[in-house]
């Protein structure tokens, strides 16, 4: 039996994560996702600390992590991620409403995956999550488990 892929969604606006939810149930992904809706709590899930402390063992197959969040951002998440050696190898693809260069250059010079700007268009945005998710939580292959 093939392990579940899980999907780490870090997300502070409900409407985009239930949007992100609704993209991929279309391919059966929606009970793979775990949402989480700042920073402090995506590193507590990858860490294992705080409500996250007792979940299954393993890391997620790929990280669709929002730039602009209250108390961690997502640059933050991403640097802390690339730093961690139990965490380097995870796909983190940033998904943000910013089409400021800073941002984007920032988030490939911590060897973010893929930076996807959030379309305004609910299809549009619909249409980007679906192709993430089945990329990343179907067709991509992760490096084995430490």
């Amino acid at each position: 039996m093939k392990k579940l892929k899980i999907i780490l969604l870090v997300e502070d606006n409900p409407q985009d994560v239930e949007l992100t939810i609704e993209a991929l149930s279309e391919y059966k992904l929606a009970n793979n996702i775990v949402a989480v809706k700042d920073g402090v709590e995506a590193m507590e899930y990858l860490r294992y600390e705080g409500d996250f402390k007792t979940r299954a063992k393993g890391n997620p197959a790929v990280i669709l992590l929002d730039i602009k969040m209250p108390r961690m951002d997502g640059i933050e998440v991403l640097e802390a991620i690339r730093k961690d050696e139990n965490l380097r190898t995870i796909p983190v693809v940033m998904l943000s409403s910013s089409r400021e260069d800073p941002d984007l250059k920032k988030c490939y010079d911590l060897s973010a995956n893929a930076y996807v700007v959030k379309p305004v268009d609910f299809k549009e945005f619909m249409e980007a999550v679906k192709h993430i998710g089945v990329f990343w939580a179907i067709i991509n292959e992760q490096p084995p488990a430490k």
